[in-house]
């Protein structure tokens, strides 16, 4: 075999091992959100639009318990899910493909079982309207009212995902 071509074989069999090395650990994945963009009115549901669709009745009996989520009626707009990196934020983009609601999370400690803190974003229309350190837990989302829109409120809600357990 000639040099060149050892030298072939041997770069071939290295590379996979070079790109595991050269990994930046901190795009590990440690989790999912999920954003979820609802529309409440005591008016007329039908303002929403056409893409609303039902909104499950244990999330609506939960908006009805918050004095200021408190509407007649709800419609699910849009809904995103997006990794949860170790060390990068990460951006959510419920109302795909418009750009209206932007949520940006970044991990600020590895998540537990029952739950983690966020570096939490919320931007309409291009503006940063919030920003907090969110503690999340698996089964209560975190909602935020936000403002007018079609003769109603938005409501966004930011949750952790449970991740699939991958099969035997």
């Amino acid at each position: 075999m000639t040099s060149l071509k050892w030298f072939s074989v041997c770069l071939a069999l290295a590379l996979p091992g070079v790109a595991a090395a050269l990994e930046d650990p901190g795009k590990t994945k440690i989790g999912l959100v999920i954003v979820t963009v609802y529309h409440a009115t005591d008016g007329d549901a039908k303002t929403a639009g056409l893409t609303t669709t039902k909104v499950p009745k244990e999330t609506e009996d939960r908006l009805r318990g918050e004095e200021r989520l408190r509407f007649k009626h709800y419609g699910l707009l849009g809904k995103d899910t997006q990794p949860l990196l170790r060390s990068y934020e990460s951006w959510a983009q419920p109302l795909k493909p418009s750009e209206e609601v932007l949520v940006r999370f970044e991990a600020q400690a590895r998540p537990t079982k029952k739950s983690t803190v966020l570096d939490l974003e919320l931007w309409l229309s291009h503006k940063k309207i919030v920003k907090t350190d969110a503690s999340l837990d698996g089964k209560h989302p975190l909602f935020f009212l936000g403002p007018e829109y079609r003769g109603g409120r938005l409501i966004i809600s930011v949750a952790l995902a449970s991740e699939p357990k991958p099969a035997p």
